[in-house]
């Protein structure tokens, strides 16, 4: 790489934090800005010692750069864009960085679908990682087990969580045309990101772009049991896989075997040939699923059974990815990402199974483009129709839509509470936080799930969780009173 100084705007997003700590572990200088940064990111960017300025001034690009990555948040207006184009400084997405200077000339391994990316695309760099194979990767969270969502590659293998989603103002391909694919996980198709794409037809077809780069050498892994994703690869040059459950009939099979509160055991079986039997500390079918993918790409990338199977038993998962953030006086907080209706039902689904007698509470902000939309209004309230109480956030950004387009939080709290679940809508996330430590208790799992910072409620509401127990302990010393 001939840079030695490399400015990002848009800086805390998660890609973004990620490729530039692994840059600045390469030895590069780093700095950035961005508007508004929350944890995980902000404090992955203050660990890392990369400088980073509040708000956007062109100021920020004197002297210049050797290369500005803009990031796909970010559009004309902003000062720091204009200073690049007016004063013709070398500028490039994110993704094609990471195609030409991190991917190229390994074998790319690119994890797509709707759902499942990051956690297949974790598991699978980290049994690579754990049987010596030295792969880089690209993942859209921080892999507890890799410590940074970014690295590059030294052993031949490079592993991207491969995103829909568009690459920049100036470049609305899909981020993962810019991924030179060799193996490709498609892990279900769905309707989402309602700001780019204007309906269903229009990601397929992006996923169909996408398919026709994989060279003819490559492979194909899909979702047996998903019509789009069936859609878009019924016409392939490259080989073609399928996996899934027990039942659907895939090349590549998964039966769960047992299920107890620190694992999920579930078998493999290849055309109807028993493989092997595979542990993971992940619960839920679609985490099986997404164990399965990463077996399937690990076999095929030449690991043994036994390199895989000790990979995925001593998977310590992605942060925000159904986090445990604090256990205490028997109630347990999880912090989770699910920002769409197929997610939110998977993860409570998944905390069902694990917690089987547990009361669940499902604390859910509404912040992606697609759930801030009364698109999928109905969909939500049948996601969160599994969990026993409800509180739903506000809007977030609500003035980009006119109401009639806009989901309605205390429309969902009122259909809940009519199929008789416990549900309050709470803008306020203060409030919130007060409404639900007061009305906790001992044995309840709260998982909260946003795409944001959720206004800070999920550390606020793990240090009322501490202090209830702290003072619980403290009555009931008998050596205090």
């Amino acid at each position: 790489m001939n840079m030695k100084h490399v400015y990002f705007i848009g800086i805390g997003g998660t890609a973004m934090a990620s490729v530039a700590s692994a840059l600045s572990r390469g030895g590069i200088r780093v700095t950035g800005s961005d508007e508004r940064l929350y944890p995980p990111m902000s404090e992955y960017l203050r660990e890392a010692g990369i400088p980073v300025h509040e708000g956007f001034d062109a100021a920020h690009l004197e002297p210049a750069p050797d290369m500005v990555v803009i990031g796909n948040a970010i559009s004309r207006g902003n000062p720091e864009v204009e200073h690049v184009l007016n004063e013709r400084l070398s500028y490039c997405s994110l993704p094609e960085l990471v195609g030409k200077e991190l991917i190229h000339g390994n074998k790319s391994v690119v994890v797509t679908g709707t759902h499942g990316k990051t956690s297949t695309a974790a598991l699978t760099a980290w049994m690579l990682e754990n049987a010596g194979r030295s792969p880089g990767w690209l993942i859209g969270g921080i892999p507890k087990n890799l410590g940074h969502g970014c690295r590059p590659a030294s052993g031949g293998i490079f592993v991207t969580e491969g995103d829909e989603y568009d690459t920049a103002f100036f470049d609305k391909r899909s981020k993962f045309m810019h991924y030179q694919p060799d193996i490709v996980v498609i892990n279900g198709i769905e309707y989402d990101h309602a700001d780019i794409f204007p309906d269903l037809e229009a990601i397929l077809l992006s996923f169909r772009r996408f398919l026709s780069i994989i060279p003819s050498r490559g492979l194909l892994l899909v979702r047996a049991n998903d019509h789009n994703a069936g859609i878009v690869t019924a016409d392939t040059l490259c080989a073609k896989e399928t996996f899934g459950l027990a039942g659907e009939n895939p090349d590549w099979e998964a039966v769960i075997l047992e299920i107890d509160a620190n694992r999920t055991r579930f078998g493999v079986k290849k055309n109807g040939t028993n493989v092997a039997a595979f542990d993971v500390p992940l619960f839920g079918k679609h985490n099986v699923l997404n164990a399965l993918a990463a077996v399937t790409v690990g076999i095929t990338l030449g690991l043994s059974t036994a390199e895989i199977q000790e990979g995925l038993a001593t998977f310590q998962g992605v942060k925000r990815r159904m986090d445990v953030v604090t256990e205490s006086d028997g109630i347990t907080l999880v912090d989770d990402f699910a920002h769409h209706p197929t997610a939110i039902r998977a993860t409570i689904e998944a905390l069902r199974t694990r917690y089987p007698a547990r009361r669940v509470w499902a604390l859910f902000e509404p912040r992606s483009n697609t759930t801030t939309r009364k698109i999928f209004q109905f969909d939500i309230i049948q996601a969160l129709r599994n969990a026993d109480c409800v509180v739903i956030g506000r809007v977030h950004r609500p003035e980009r839509y006119p109401p009639e387009e806009r989901l309605s939080p205390a429309e969902v709290a009122k259909e809940l509470k009519a199929a008789g679940k416990e549900a309050w809508h709470i803008a306020d996330p203060g409030e919130m936080v007060d409404h639900v430590a007061s009305r906790i208790r001992s044995g309840d799992i709260v998982v909260l799930m946003s795409n944001g910072n959720f206004g800070g409620a999920v550390a606020v509401l793990a240090e009322r969780i501490r202090e209830t127990n702290a003072i619980r302990i403290d009555i009931n010393d008998p050596a205090k009173n």
